[in-house]
């Protein structure tokens, strides 16, 4: 008789449990709630989709290798999806006004399922798909993984403490970074900056953030994997500093939740490549944490005396709030395009990519889409989420958004494939790289972070989440 595996046991005792809960226990208790809301074909595709995304996330969770962008993925569809448009259609209460037919609602619900579905079909494509320069190769290994050597993490140090120093020299200290996000806006772009030409304030904010999380992740990679490295006194010092620096320009107050979101989940699975517990931890705990504290979270967004979130002791209130928009700017996007202005046939996509260019150049260059559509509604905050589905659909149409996240789901199955590889691959005797070999390969930290910052993409805009993608590149 053969015993099993004390975590296969553990998982097996799960199963039941946490599909029961994820599938129907949280969306049953959302969907019998009272309210006024209409029990028609959109508030059944809702269910649909909480049922598939729930599914699936109970999958990332149970499953015995760690996947990570795919987890984000399923966290993300199952809370901003399903569960957070369920409670909205329940309660018949929006975050943002949906302003056109209720078929637009269920064309949005609809979408977002075939946006689903299109990302696991890419994602089994990937499965069982060799690399392509093992292809290439004829079966044989191609060139070695990326690593980060020593010298290069040194220089990226050095970056990182000069651009978090204008940042800090821009914004008037330290201080500046536990006031609220829109003190810092503010001081960041300047006086006299407009909303449409705000490309260098950005830019100034992504090499005083971006650099300095790189740097903090790559060095606990060294430090995890190497024993002589958590030997050495300056390495360790490094990492502190590192880590105070990233207390005060990636601190939770005056940056976007979605951005902290990043960084806690990409030093997370930095420092722990191969807990499978705080990988389940992680994604189980994320619909908890989503729900109650997250939106709580947007309390430092504006001063004292402004335009603060009213506090609720409702549960299903806070799923009603502005960080959960995204089905209904998917609607409202639908209706944009319907109302004469069509789709942008890869020209919003090729405005999100040049987002370098400056407008004094490129005069007619696409705007944020949320903005656009904001403004067609006659918002007088038009500055709103943007879904990935909308982006694509705007751009491609249903087809062409089918295709892209198939493709998104293809690279997302492979990046967690290499992130599995690289963080299972064997080591030198002795704990791991030496002093001289630095952190060792860049898909061990650059998987984590591609996997937190998934969020902020999936939920848009692209556009505003371009800048500090481009500044890591």
């Amino acid at each position: 008789m053969t015993l099993a595996h004390p975590r296969a046991a553990l998982s097996r005792a799960l199963t039941v449990p946490l599909i029961l809960g994820l599938v129907a226990v949280l969306p049953v208790a959302v969907a019998v709630q009272p309210g006024p809301g209409r029990h028609d074909t959109a508030y059944w595709l809702q269910l649909a989709i909480c049922g598939y995304a729930g599914t699936r996330l109970a999958a990332m969770v149970l499953t015995v290798r760690r996947r990570l962008v795919q987890g984000a993925f399923w966290l993300f569809c199952y809370l901003a999806m399903g569960i957070a448009p369920l409670a909205q259609t329940v309660l018949d209460s929006t975050p943002t006004p949906v302003v056109g037919p209720r078929a637009d609602t269920v064309l949005a619900a609809a979408l977002v399922l075939a946006g689903m579905v299109a990302f696991d079909v890419g994602a089994l494509l990937a499965r069982h798909r060799p690399p392509l320069r093992v292809r290439l190769a004829g079966g044989r290994a191609g060139r070695p993984p990326a690593t980060v050597h020593r010298v290069r993490l040194y220089l990226l140090v050095a970056l990182a403490v000069v651009g978090s120093g204008l940042l800090m020299a821009r914004v008037g200290g330290p201080g500046a970074f536990f006031t609220s996000r829109q003190e810092i806006t503010e001081s960041v772009a300047g006086p006299g900056v407009e909303e449409s030409s705000q490309a260098g304030s950005a830019l100034l904010r992504g090499f005083g953030t971006v650099p300095a999380l790189l740097a903090l992740l790559f060095l606990t990679r060294w430090l995890v994997t190497s024993y002589r490295a958590r030997r050495s006194p300056q390495l360790v010092a490094l990492w502190l500093g590192l880590l105070g620096l990233n207390a005060i320009v990636n601190n939770p107050v005056t940056n976007p939740r979605y951005w902290f979101l990043t960084v806690l989940f990409s030093l997370l699975f930095t420092a722990f490549p191969r807990s499978p517990v705080m990988y389940r931890a992680a994604l189980a705990l994320g619909v908890a944490v989503a729900v109650v504290i997250f939106p709580y979270a947007d309390t430092f967004r504006y001063e004292e005396g402004t335009d603060r979130p009213p506090q609720s002791e409702s549960l299903l209130e806070p799923l009603t709030l502005k960080d959960y928009d995204q089905l209904g700017m998917i609607a409202n996007t639908i209706s944009y395009s319907g109302s004469g202005e069509g789709h942008s046939y890869g020209r919003q996509l090729a405005g999100t990519v040049l987002f370098f260019v400056p407008r004094s150049v490129w005069q007619d260059k696409p705007e944020d889409p949320g903005t656009r559509v904001g403004e067609w509604m006659g918002m007088p905050y038009p500055n709103l989420s943007s879904p990935l589905w909308s982006e694509l659909w705007l751009d491609f149409g249903p087809v062409g958004m089918a295709l892209g996240f198939a493709g998104i789901g293809y690279g997302a199955a492979r990046a967690d494939r290499r992130y599995v590889r690289r963080t299972a691959e064997g080591t030198p005797a002795g704990g791991g790289p030496g002093l001289r070999d630095g952190p060792g390969p860049v898909a061990a930290v650059a998987v984590p972070l591609v996997a937190g910052y998934s969020f902020i993409l999936l939920r848009g805009s692209l556009l505003q989440g371009v800048g500090r993608v481009g500044v890591a590149v």
